[in-house]
């Protein structure tokens, strides 16, 4: 997993909330087969904008606290941060154009 981030309780805020670029965060679990058909979508993502923004993993089932903070009931959801906020939220698998659009919009 090249360019992505792998988040945790520990280490999300810093990572993600006080980010000084934009965060696009997966909210996955390795048992959810939808989910493992968004990393290589998710990597593609993540070299395109490296240096740009940052593409972050959070897995569910080690997290259960962020999930439920942020609403997550169905994986995979991807939410995007811009200034420590969610700027974006997207349920389901997502085609690489839709996640390069939605972190272009948010220079």
């Amino acid at each position: 997993m090249k360019n992505i981030v792998e988040l945790s309780e520990s280490n999300f805020d810093a990572q993600v909330l006080n980010a000084a670029s934009p965060v696009l965060v997966d909210f996955w679990a390795p048992w959810c087969g939808p989910c493992k058909m968004q990393l290589p979508i998710l990597e593609a993502v993540a070299g395109r904008v490296a240096g740009q923004a940052v593409v972050a993993k959070l897995n569910v089932d080690d997290a259960p606290n962020l999930a439920g903070r942020y609403g997550i009931t169905s994986i995979p959801t991807l939410l995007l941060f811009k200034e420590g906020k969610v700027a974006r939220q997207f349920v389901g698998v997502q085609m690489e154009s839709v996640l390069l659009a939605a972190l272009e919009a948010t220079k």
